[in-house]
């Protein structure tokens, strides 16, 4: 336990101050609404600093965010952190945080990473004098916001778990041991990541073969309660817009597999194809990645057509087969 004379943060926590590591699509998010909350917000993410700030900056000034470009910085000015980056940097940004971090303040950890690397992460915080809680976030962002469902664990969850919902989050607490929440999170992952993997690769499949309907009709006698052309456009559509994000989240599903002593055939499978999407975006392949077009696609054979168009325009460029073009490989 931390010594009352060491609990530097207001009783209030609309009086805390916040930072946000990480101001992408779910930084932004939250950011909105704790500053609709009362709450003081600072943000620091990596792309500062470099030609891809702009929209960044923009989205913070209409907001009332600072911006700072220092973890350090972040950290010495908040009461609470909230680290919302890709699951690779759940480790390292925990470690920068540490060095500015005010005794007692909070740490809240909703990468996607794996129990072990939760446990490291909790080491930087907690040794700097900080309080660490993961956080788990067990569905997507955007139709919830900061009312999405939010599991919390390890020794302070408990602590911060009422100042969170009093910020309007929606949190209940997984475990006071660390690692429960994140195996919780990422063994759904497998599933959930591992489904929509499934259905880009069996879907185009399907198309490429001209039984998309066959298949489709066969599903939805097997599983009734699926809209599966519904489903199959929403998968894609995630898929090529944040396919980098998935397969990240995907290799720490398929570690936390393997922390439990299991060969991750079909979450590094999922990563694997979830990343070949990923570069197939990058490359051009889906067009521009307008959010809103994309939140209006209502069909997927749109997106499966062109990333057959695309297998064949590399096929016949490279003999040897996959996508080969622009990088993009097929697993």
């Amino acid at each position: 336990m931390i010594p009352p004379d060491l609990m530097t943060i207001p009783s209030q926590p609309r009086e805390w101050r916040i930072g946000l590591v990480g101001y992408g699509e779910v930084g932004r998010i939250l950011a909105e609404d704790l500053v609709i909350a009362d709450a003081a917000v600072s943000a620091c993410d990596i792309k500062l600093g470099t030609p891809e700030e702009a929209p960044l900056r923009a989205h913070a000034d209409a907001w009332g965010v600072v911006l700072v470009t220092s973890h350090a910085e972040l950290a010495a000015g908040s009461d609470c952190i909230i680290s919302a980056v890709t699951a690779d940097q759940a480790v390292p940004v925990a470690n920068a945080c540490a060095p500015g971090i005010q005794p007692g303040a909070f740490f809240l950890d909703v990468n996607s990473a794996s129990p072990g690397a939760k446990t490291c992460a909790a080491g930087h915080i907690d040794g700097a004098g900080g309080r660490y809680v993961e956080g788990a976030i067990m569905t997507s962002v955007p139709p919830y916001r900061s009312r999405v469902p939010l599991l919390l664990g390890g020794p302070s969850a408990a602590a911060l778990l009422p100042a969170l919902q009093a910020l309007g989050f929606q949190p209940s607490i997984a475990s006071a041991t660390l690692g429960v929440a994140a195996a919780t999170k990422l063994c759904r992952s497998v599933m959930i990541k591992g489904l929509e993997a499934m259905v880009v690769e069996a879907f185009t499949a399907a198309r490429a073969h001209g039984v998309e309907d066959a298949v489709l009709a066969s599903l939805a006698e097997t599983f009734p309660g699926i809209d599966w052309e519904k489903r199959g456009a929403y998968f894609f559509q995630r898929v090529v817009e944040h396919g980098r994000r998935r397969a990240e989240e995907m290799r720490e599903a398929a570690a936390t597999v393997g922390e439990a002593g299991l060969e991750p055939v079909s979450a590094a499978g999922a990563a694997d194809r979830l990343a070949w999407m990923a570069d197939l975006a990058a490359a051009g392949v889906f067009g521009e990645r307008d959010t809103e077009a994309f939140a209006r696609q209502s069909d997927w054979r749109t997106e499966a057509d062109r990333i057959l168009a695309h297998l064949r325009t590399a096929g016949s460029a490279n003999r040897g087969g996959g996508a080969g073009g622009n990088g993009a490989h097929a697993p």
